[in-house]
């Protein structure tokens, strides 16, 4: 373009130098023709009118040149546009291109451009731009609706050389408010169809636009409403890639919060989606599972598992049920496996989803529950969470332990049947029961017609056992109080209660198939030893015990009624009330 542009600069400049000469010799004729004319002679008739006729066809070329100059350089430009509007996707960009190229190749101070909305079908202010480059909004830029719907509606360019006088747009108030003196407005159109509008005006020149103009005009918005048009296609397929980016952000988001492992193969058993929680219950990472066979990565799950994976596929049937692999790394485990047809929106199946979940924790809770309901009260088996961590095996702590026992039960058991008998015991045992079970206690074991409660156990650990265990005991004299209420004079009994704190092993004694939890040590001796020195309703603690909950019972200090051969304790308490609260 360089070298083009040269070789024209040459030419206007041998052109005009031409001129010159023709000039100087068509002063140097008439200055000689004068001469001759005082001497009575002339010129050969038309030199001078061939010389001026040889002058004005230069001065034709000259202005020819400049106009195919102009012509090519619009064209050298239109085509550089063109290329540069076809190798940009972004809409912006092309609008903007689109507008200064059109303003540079027709001599517009301005121009701007309406695309017909997707949504609404109506036409839109996009980009308005002056000479300089710079933007103009649609409120600095009213122009006639009428120029510009009739090049939507009609699909052909609209010229007006002198906006002003034109009698089709004069009176139009856009118009006459802004004054443009030229106006040219093209349809922007792409397969066949008007997808909007480029619009350029001139305040200051009339008749500006020309046919020139307008075939280059529509040449150039030909090629642009097809760059815009794929601008405006990348840029809906760029928001759907990240609408459906987002969307797989948020399914792997989900996918790795869910708890359960979850699997999807396609149709030919590839697994396509295997999440986190799939990784930790299986032992398998997900890199090793995605795009392989799923008989191949979860071959050890159970046998006989590709023909449960062919009646979901091929029998549009869910298979659900529980297994106990022996998995690498983790040994035995429990799981529960629940295998669904996918489908797609038409029905078909596409694949199959496989749901884990790691039911091991929860079997080892139930096993647990199932040790401990028989010792404890359901408030305190709620709250056990692994059979592992109670020590079941033996653990020595202090423990506070209450012995109630009934007072002269062998003459009273003479009274009655065996079968009367028991139902009187039972509804003795079921109060005291009731009081250590309130307590969050547990029942050691029932000997006839006595009952051993431990506070502080494995099972049950408490910081204030000693005053649960002492508190219990009052429920328990209270309790058989009440009963007495409803029962006739003869099946009356009394309890002869004592408490013991101090250090015992507790834990599972017996045989491999009958085990029991108990407490070892001097604690259980001793507190038997206290209730044998209770008469019927006392309520006997030791002095340990009575250490730990002086600030909430009041007592009498005694001697033992019961001697050892090893003296235990050569001062004992009865409990006589209980210690009210100062406010």
């Amino acid at each position: 373009m360089l070298e083009t542009a040269n070789i024209n600069h040459e030419a206007r400049a041998k052109i005009e130098r031409l001129r010159q000469r023709m000039d100087e010799l068509a002063h140097a004729l008439r200055a000689e023709q004068e001469s001759l004319r005082q001497r009575g002679m002339t010129t050969p008739p038309g030199t001078l009118e061939s010389l001026l006729e040889v002058r004005a066809q230069l001065q034709q070329l000259a202005h020819q040149l400049v106009e195919d100059s102009t012509e090519l350089d619009q064209l050298r430009a239109l085509a550089k546009t063109t290329g540069l509007l076809s190798s940009s996707l972004d809409p912006e960009a092309v609008l903007a291109e689109v507008v200064d190229t059109a303003i540079a190749m027709t001599g517009a101070e301005r121009a701007y451009i309406v695309l017909r909305s997707s949504e609404t079908g109506e036409l839109e202010f996009r980009i308005g731009r002056d000479l300089h480059r710079q933007p103009l909004d649609a409120s600095r830029f009213a122009v006639s609706e009428t120029v510009m719907r009739q090049a939507a509606e009609t699909g052909q360019p609209v010229i007006a050389g002198d906006a002003l006088l034109d009698p089709r747009y004069g009176i139009q108030r856009s118009i006459m408010a802004h004054g443009p003196r030229s106006v040219i407005c093209v349809p922007l159109i792409h397969k066949g169809l008007v997808t909007g509008v480029l619009y350029a005006d001139n305040r200051q020149v009339a008749d500006l636009f020309g046919e020139r103009e307008m075939a280059l005009l529509v040449a150039f918005a030909n090629q642009a409403a097809l760059a815009i048009e794929n601008a405006r296609l990348f840029a809906r397929a760029r928001r759907a890639l990240a609408e459906i980016t987002e969307l797989k952000q948020l399914l792997d988001n989900v996918l790795a919060s869910i708890a359960s492992g979850v699997i999807t193969t396609d149709r030919h058993n590839q697994i396509v989606i295997f999440n986190r929680a799939a990784e930790q219950i299986l032992g398998v990472p997900a890199d090793r599972a995605v795009g392989q066979p799923v008989e191949t990565v979860l071959p050890d799950l159970f046998t006989g598992f590709k023909r449960v994976a062919q009646t979901v596929q091929l029998e549009n049937r869910q298979q659900a049920f529980e297994i106990e692999p022996v998995l690498a790394g983790r040994g035995a485990v429990t799981l529960s496996l629940k295998l669904t047809p996918l489908k797609d929106t038409q029905g078909v199946t596409v694949g199959m989803a496989i749901v884990v979940d790691d039911l091991t924790e929860i079997r080892k809770r139930d096993a647990t529950l199932k040790v401990v309901r028989t010792y404890l009260p359901p408030s305190l088996v709620r709250n056990i969470q692994s059979i592992d961590k109670l020590g079941l095996s033996g653990d020595e702590r202090e423990i506070s332990v209450i012995f109630a026992d009934v007072r002269g039960f062998t003459a009273f058991s003479e009274q009655f049947d065996p079968e009367h008998l028991m139902t009187i015991i039972s509804q003795y045992l079921t109060v005291c029961t009731d009081a250590i079970q309130l307590h969050d206690g547990i029942i050691d074991k029932y000997m006839g017609d006595a009952v051993v409660g431990l506070f502080n156990t494995q099972l049950n650990p408490q910081q204030d056992h000693a005053v649960r265990a002492v508190r219990a005991a009052l429920s328990m004299a209270y309790d058989v109080r009440a009963l007495h209420e409803v029962l006739p004079p003869e099946q009356r009994l009394f309890y002869g209660i004592g408490v013991d704190t101090g250090v015992a092993v507790l834990g599972n004694v017996g045989s491999p198939s009958r085990k029991e939890f108990t407490a070892i040590g001097a604690p259980f001796n001793h507190a038997k030893y206290l209730q044998e020195n209770a008469l019927a309703g006392e309520i006997i603690l030791s002095p340990h015990t009575f250490d730990l909950v002086r600030d909430v019972v009041t007592v009498e200090a005694l001697a033992p009624r019961k001697a050892k051969a090893s003296s235990i304790y050569t001062e004992i308490y009865r409990v006589t009330g209980i210690q009210r609260r100062h406010a």
